[in-house]
Parts: structure tokens; C-alpha cells; sequence
């Protein structure tokens, strides 16, 4: 077991003439199931194919990084990193940030805006008859017509800018594993136009083959760019396909004379499908290639972490999970989750701490819907908003089971939760007690986001007063047992609906009745593939057709941001 190369030196170091895959990160490599680009060169290394991989390639020089492999046996794989390129560049109100959580020492500059489309468009340069397969969070949420922020307009799908050759869209454990089994005998494009969770570009003939009862037509790009509501249509059945159970159509999305061609997601990831990614043979470690070179920033938040399961229901506006990982949650095993922290806890770096367990919602491990069959003909966004479904399980005592047996293991003296704790989801205080007496490091951070109903009910988050109830309910359990703990809440200006009148209110409710000094604050940066972003874009809620108010300038946006730090 070792590091996959990224150099033709170690490549030769480990007997090997060819590779079959070389993957570009705008990440530094890290071989860790947290970062995406090591899930998919292990799950193809896995597969029996021979990977390597060229984390943040130099694509200003005479692009020697991304010749140094030559033509790989099957194709290129590209991602932009953890997160959108743009994102991981720019502040919410435009401004190119110094640093870079993903990149040794912090250092920012390593990598190109629209990270996928550039390092597509230099491999389809220097090697046109190499196919090229496109994924990560980056072309996920691209896959479709989308507006950017910060270009102030829609695109078309990445796949028709970028000139990729197939895009594996959501999270990679499974649709990696069905493309991997089609290439043993070489690369077969007609059969990976079969899998599901790819998208690729087709012209007339191939879509009109299609079977028209499992084949949804989108709006076009053209008719998207002259018609707003139209691309708030396509959205609505985007984000409907995308939180089914059961998806089954195909989604086409012409754009000139070519169209975009979205096979249905996978149904949710099994306990044993994500055991299986979370126990490939990473070397949980950043390449040999950084040392010296400074920490890097996003590997010291997690390397002590433990994520339990992937998926959120919550269908927040703003947030990109949904479109992502899916709403369903997939869950670990409790064996797999405590063979990892064994072997944390056993590393020779480990001093007792671990500082997260968690996943994109902390709480929502083995919860879903009580009879399932409910779910297959549920189209709901969120299945807590606008109220927590009937059908939704939510009992905490698995998750405080699990929490109970990692405290048990030897060499774990703290085991706290450092991921967003989902408050609308209590049934009784029995979880939040045990979070807080046995997992809390002495702050406890929680996303009530907004206090005015207006602005709650467009991001899809539940009313304040659950969490001035949560407020009441932590201070009493730190009364009671004498701790002098912080609840540190998160919230977001800007947000589409809201004006400064209710920042206004927020700046009264939290800083002045509830005595909070903010640290958690954002201003909304509006994603693609999120309602916020459509919203933004249009003015108009899809759902509704209704209008809304949106603060889209700049002055408007830091005037809204300033109350956070106002009394």
C-alpha cells in the first residue's frame, strides 16, 4: 500500500511502464476518504486500473503537468477540488481571497477559475482523442443551464463549455464503480451512456431514440437566457429529479444544436456500498510531495474527524447537498465507523481528540422515512420544511449509541461534534443532553440562519423560536451541571426576501434581546443549482411564480451584513 503517483518517477518506482487514468485535482492530494479525488482513483484502482494522479497542475507554463504521463490506456478524469472553483476564490462580495484551505501552506493562487473547464479544455488540446470524464462539486452543480455569480449570468451546461466527453454527476461511489466495469476491454462510450448519474452531449438523432415516457425536455439554454421563469422551471424539475427515490427519467437540455443528456441519479448509497469507499486503502495523509511546504489548512480541520453518513433532508435554499449527495441518507456501519476510530486512535499523531463526528448534518445518521413506500411518491424538497414530515424517523438513539461506544474505545478521551447540529429535529432533549454534557468542546454550533418567518420560509429553515427554545434548553443543562459552555449560532444577510428591515429585526432579536456576540456570520454567495441562486437570478420563486425582493448590489449586500456587528 502507498501513495498513487503523481510523478513519472514514482510511477517507475513502482514498476510500472503505463497508467490507465490520470486524474487533475485543483486540490492538493490527499489520500483520504473525505476528499473526493482520492475516493474515485482508489474506487478505479480498486477496479484493477493502474491511477495517478496531478494535484493543481501548472496550466500558465508550457503545461508540462499535463503531458508528463503521456496518453493514458482510458481517459482523463478531472475535478476542481472539494469545492467550486469560484467559490474557493471569492469572497460573497467579489473580492479574490489570499488564501486557500486546499492548497500546502494556505497559499492561494494554485488553480484556475472554472477549474474544470480550463484543465478540460489544455487535455482536449494536447490530446483530442483521449476521453475525458468531468465530476466533483464543480461540474455536479453545472450540470445543467445555471446562473454564475460571478460572471452575472446564466451558462450552459459545463459539458458544453468545458467540451468533456462525459460528466459523472453526485457523489462518485457507485456510478465510479459501473463506468470503471465498462472499460476492462477498453473505453466503451455507447455502454457508459447507459449508466446511471452520467451526462454527456448527444445530437438530434440520439435523443429522438430516447423512450419519450421516461425522457423529460427542459427548457433550452436559448429559451432560459430570454425567459427567466423558464429557467425557474427547469430548476424546480431539477431539484424534483434529483430528491426522488426512485428516479427514472432522463433529462435533455438542448443548447444550440447540441443536447445535454442527464441519465437519473442512483438510488441512495447501501450501508455496505459506503463501507466499502470509507475502507479502500487510503494512506489518510497528505502526499510526501508537501512536506516543507507548510500545513495544509483543510486537511488539520479533518484529519481527527469522523464523517458517519452522506446526504441531508433538510433542502435548505442555499445549500448545495441535496443536489449533490441526495436527500436519503446512506449510512455507515457502526463496525466501519469504530474501525476507523480505532485506527485513529492508535496512530502515532493522535493525542485523544477526535474533533468532529459527524456528516453533512450531524444528527441525521439512520434517520429516514418510517415506511419507504411513502417516500417513492414523495416529491417534497425538504422533509422538514415547511414542517417535519409524519413519516420522518427521527429517534436519536442509534446516533447516541454509536456516540457512547466511540467514548469507549481506547485512546479517545474527547469525541466532540464539531458539524451543524439540525435543532428541528428533536423530539425531546435526551440528544441535545448528551451532546452537550459529553461531546460539546465548550461551543456548540447551530444554523438558525435568520429570525424573520419571510426570510426562514424562502430558505426552507424552521421558525426562531425553536431556537430561542434550544437556547433556553442548553443554558438550563449547562446551569445544571455547572458548565460554562458558548452556543454559537450561524446566520446569513442577503439572503433573497430579505431587506434591512429584517436585518433590522435580527440585529434587535440576537445581538440585543439575546445578548449574542456574532462570530458565524455570512453573506449569501448564491451557488449553482440552489433556489437561493434562481432566486437571486430571477426575482421570482419557482415554486410560487410569486416575486421577491432581492439586495443584489454590492452596497445593498454590506449594509445588510453590517447589523450582524451593530447594536
Amino acid at each position: 500500500m502507498g501513495f498513487l503517483p503523481t510523478t513519472v518517477k514514482e510511477m517507475k518506482a513502482l514498476g510500472w511502464d503505463y497508467v490507465d487514468i490520470v486524474l487533475f485535482t485543483g486540490d492538493a492530494y490527499i489520500d483520504h476518504p473525505s476528499f473526493g479525488a482520492a475516493v474515485v482513483s482508489r474506487l478505479f484502482e480498486a477496479e484493477g486500473f493502474r491511477v495517478a494522479v496531478v494535484p493543481q497542475p501548472n496550466w500558465k507554463d508550457d503545461l508540462r503537468d499535463f503531458k508528463k504521463f503521456g496518453t493514458p490506456r482510458r481517459c482523463f478524469c478531472v475535478s476542481a477540488g472539494a469545492m467550486d472553483s469560484m467559490v474557493n476564490h471569492y469572497t460573497a462580495n467579489i473580492r479574490l481571497r489570499s488564501n486557500d484551505a486546499y492548497t500546502a501552506g494556505g497559499a492561494a493562487g494554485f488553480r484556475p477559475d472554472y477549474t474544470v473547464t480550463t484543465y478540460t479544455k489544455i487535455l482536449k488540446s494536447l490530446f483530442p482523442d483521449t476521453p475525458v470524464l468531468i465530476g466533483g462539486i464543480e461540474a455536479s452543480l453545472r450540470r445543467v443551464t445555471h446562473y454564475d455569480y460571478w460572471k452575472n449570468e446564466l451558462m450552459p451546461s459545463i459539458l458544453i463549455d468545458s467540451g468533456a466527453d462525459f460528466l459523472l454527476y453526485g457523489m462518485g461511489e457507485q456510478v465510479v464503480r459501473d463506468v470503471a466495469r465498462t472499460m476492462h476491454n477498453g473505453f466503451n462510450p455507447k455502454r457508459i451512456r447507459t449508466i446511471r448519474q452520467v451526462a454527456f452531449v448527444a445530437d438530434r438523432a440520439y435523443v429522438e431514440r430516447l423512450d419519450s415516457d421516461k425522457t423529460i425536455y427542459l427548457n433550452s439554454f436559448e429559451r432560459c437566457k430570454a425567459d427567466k421563469r423558464a429557467f425557474g422551471e427547469n430548476f424546480v424539475t431539477v431539484e424534483t429529479q434529483s430528491n426522488l427515490l426512485n428516479a427514472e427519467a432522463t433529462l435533455v437540455e438542448q443548447t444550440g444544436d447540441k443536447y445535454v443528456v442527464i441519465n437519473p441519479m442512483n438510488a441512495a448509497l447501501t450501508t455496505e456500498q459506503i463501507d466499502y469507499a470509507f475502507e479502500l486503502p487510503y494512506m489518510r495523509a497528505p502526499h510526501p510531495r508537501y512536506h516543507n511546504r507548510g500545513a495544509i489548512p483543510a486537511w488539520d480541520m479533518i484529519r481527527n474527524s469522523v464523517n458517519i453518513h452522506r446526504g441531508c433532508f433538510g433542502g435548505c435554499s442555499f445549500c448545495t447537498i441535496s443536489a449533490h449527495q441526495g436527500k436519503f441518507i446512506s449510512s455507515r456501519s457502526e463496525a466501519s465507523i469504530l474501525r476507523e476510530v480505532e485506527a485513529l486512535a492508535a496512530s502515532p499523531d493522535f493525542h485523544g481528540t477526535i474533533t468532529d463526528i459527524g456528516g453533512p448534518s450531524a444528527n441525521m445518521y439512520r434517520l429516514g422515512g418510517k415506511d419507504t413506500t411513502l417516500c417513492g411518491k414523495c416529491r417534497r424538497p425538504s422533509c422538514l420544511h415547511p414542517k417535519p414530515c409524519p413519516n420522518l424517523n427521527r429517534d436519536h438513539r442509534p446516533l447516541i449509541d454509536l456516540y457512547r461506544k466511540v467514548r469507549a474505545v481506547k485512546g479517545v478521551k474527547h469525541a466532540y461534534i464539531g458539524s451543524g447540529i439540525r435543532y428541528d429535529l428533536f423530539e425531546n432533549n435526551d440528544y441535545l443532553r448528551e451532546v452537550v454534557l459529553h461531546h460539546t468542546s465548550g461551543r456548540l454550533k447551530v444554523a438558525p440562519e435568520h429570525t424573520e418567518d419571510g426570510v426562514l420560509n424562502l430558505m426552507r429553515k424552521p421558525s426562531f423560536t425553536l431556537f430561542e427554545q434550544l437556547n433556553r434548553d442548553f443554558n438550563r443543562i449547562c446551569r445544571e451541571h455547572g458548565l460554562k459552555y458558548q452556543l454559537i449560532p450561524y446566520f446569513i444577510s442577503s439572503h433573497p426576501g430579505c431587506r434591512e428591515t429584517d436585518m433590522q429585526a435580527l440585529a434587535h432579536k440576537v445581538l440585543g434581546k439575546l445578548h449574542f456576540t456574532l462570530e458565524q456570520v455570512q453573506d449569501l454567495t448564491p451557488t449553482p443549482l440552489t433556489l437561493s441562486s434562481v432566486i437571486f437570478y430571477t426575482g421570482i420563486n419557482p415554486y410560487t411564480g410569486k416575486q421577491v425582493f432581492v439586495a443584489r448590489s454590492q452596497k445593498d449586500k454590506k449594509r445588510q451584513k453590517q447589523y450582524f456587528f451593530s447594536r
